[in-house]
């Protein structure tokens, strides 16, 4: 059997598991069924020349808190701009809730709440190094010092469950953080919500929400280069149907979904692994528009116009009804919408004085629906004049991601439902969560397994440290950093 490793997906955790074994001296080959290499971290010009957007994502809240991007040195070889304002909450036309990246002064603009906020928050801040360990390996695992994380459990406890608004006297700080909560795409309260959510904010007060200058492309092109470097074979435009069409591996690595995994492992797999595997669930879809513009989004609220992410959903209990109707097949009436202009902080992303913007909604899994009006409808409800500012637009539903990337299946971009069972069960429940049993040298590398989803690399890098250990008997972590010239 040859030494070789193979890596079917291309996409930030594919490249990640790339790095990873190419800098152990593994050979490395990774075929990938599109024309280019980086899945949901693509930047491209989709509604007018001289207007870079971003496919996917387009703010980073992992990049400073992925254990895989620290050894990495991703701040090290990209500049990202860090908005002062991570994120904000539109809630009506003339009213805004704003996150600073100071925890300090965000709770000064709270208010009666902001004590409140403080108090929820300051575990998340405090505890950041123990948040970022607890996030970078698998869940089933004793982890240090257990008593520094009660008070994140006692917040994931109470922002879960139905007593989320009882420490909370005005609307501000809960709207402000049901917007982060509402990034996991499903009824609320919830737990995992609330566990991802709280996560999301504690990084927005400890590093900030990040925007790679140049597009989210050139986190996948620092990572591609950095596996050529090492030796990294790519072949892309390969569609791969079975592991027949591959050449022998003594690892093959999935960044795919754990279905897509089996049909293309077939019996490789143990049987009752991939029974395992085929009760993995999807979850509720996202849709996405982008926008050319002739200038900056008319915001009537302050504090919206320096947010480098933007929540439009109103109250928190605005929010959740909005996400129970997703859940029920249904589209709401008054949509949940994340917002970005990237090019607010990068000018290079459009024409002098003109911008691009992002935005997304929620939807029902597998939705066919051009949500063009509904998302321009609910921005002009907050920046009125929006729509004279439409230069061009591009509208990809739910079913057309899928087509875009195979991992969101229906459009759920988190690959794989972020419930409490597939939080902790993610794609099984396991140690090593990654690793197929029975000897069988398959892995699966994507945001179906722990951390889930977001771009930090930490998925395919932990499946990567799995196939060294027990492919290759390889137990030291390797150098990852940046190369000294």
């Amino acid at each position: 059997m040859t030494d070789r490793a193979i890596i079917v997906g291309a996409g930030p955790n594919g490249l990640a598991a790339a790095v990873t074994l190419a800098r152990a001296g593994v050979p490395v080959e990774v075929y990938e069924r599109a024309s280019f290499l980086g899945g949901g971290t693509r930047t491209a010009e989709i509604t007018l020349p001289g207007f870079r957007h971003d496919i996917c994502s387009a703010v980073h809240p992992m990049a400073l808190v992925s254990q895989f991007f620290r050894r990495f040195g991703l701040t090290e070889r990209l500049e990202f701009h860090h908005p002062e304002i991570p994120y904000a909450q539109g809630i009506t036309r003339d009213r805004a809730a704003v996150a600073w990246r100071d925890v300090e002064r965000t709770a000064a603009g709270l208010g009666r709440d902001g004590g409140a906020w403080l108090s929820l928050m300051r575990p998340f801040v405090e505890r950041a190094e123990r948040v970022t360990d607890l996030i970078s390996g698998p869940l089933l695992r004793m982890p240090a010092r257990p008593w520094e994380l009660l008070g994140l459990g006692r917040a994931v406890l109470e922002q879960g469950s139905p007593l989320w608004n009882v420490r909370w006297r005005g609307e501000e700080a809960p709207a402000l953080l049901g917007g982060a909560l509402a990034h996991v795409i499903g009824p609320q309260p919830s737990l995992s919500a609330a566990a991802a959510g709280l996560v999301l904010v504690g990084a927005a007060h400890v590093g900030g929400w990040p925007i790679p200058v140049g597009g989210s492309q050139a986190i996948a092109d620092a990572m591609a280069d950095d596996a050529r470097a090492h030796g990294v074979t790519f072949r892309t435009g390969v569609e791969v149907a079975s592991l027949a069409d591959l050449p022998p591996a003594r690892a093959v690595l999935f960044d795919t979904t754990p279905r897509a995994m089996v049909r293309i492992a077939g019996d490789r797999l143990p049987a009752g692994h991939t029974r395992r595997l085929l009760r993995f669930r999807h979850g509720d879809a996202a849709a996405k528009v982008d926008y050319a513009l002739a200038g900056p989004v008319p915001w009537a609220a302050e504090g919206l116009a320096g947010a480098g992410t933007i929540h439009l959903g109103g109250t928190r209990e605005e929010m959740a009804a909005s996400e129970a109707a997703v859940a029920r097949g249904e589209y709401p009436e008054r949509p949940y919408v994340l917002v970005s202009q990237p090019s607010t902080f990068d000018p290079s992303r459009a024409p002098a004085g003109q911008h691009v913007l992002w935005a997304y909604t929620h939807v029902p899994r597998g939705s066919t629906r051009d949500m063009t009006e509904a998302v321009t409808a609910r921005i002009e409800e907050f920046a009125p004049g929006f729509r004279d500012l439409i230069r061009a637009s591009t509208s990809h539903s739910a079913a057309a991601l899928e087509h875009h990337n195979p991992n969101y299946v229906g459009g759920d971009i988190a690959a794989g439902s972020v419930d409490l069972q597939q939080l902790v069960a993610r794609p099984v429940l396991a140690a090593d969560p990654w690793r197929a049993p029975g000897g069988s040298g398959v892995y699966l590398c994507s945001a179906s397994t722990p951390p889930g989803p977001g771009v930090h690399g930490v998925s395919g890098w932990q499946a990567a440290l799995s196939a060294l250990r027990h492919e290759y008997g390889i137990t030291q972590e390797p150098d990852l950093g940046p190369r000294q010239e």
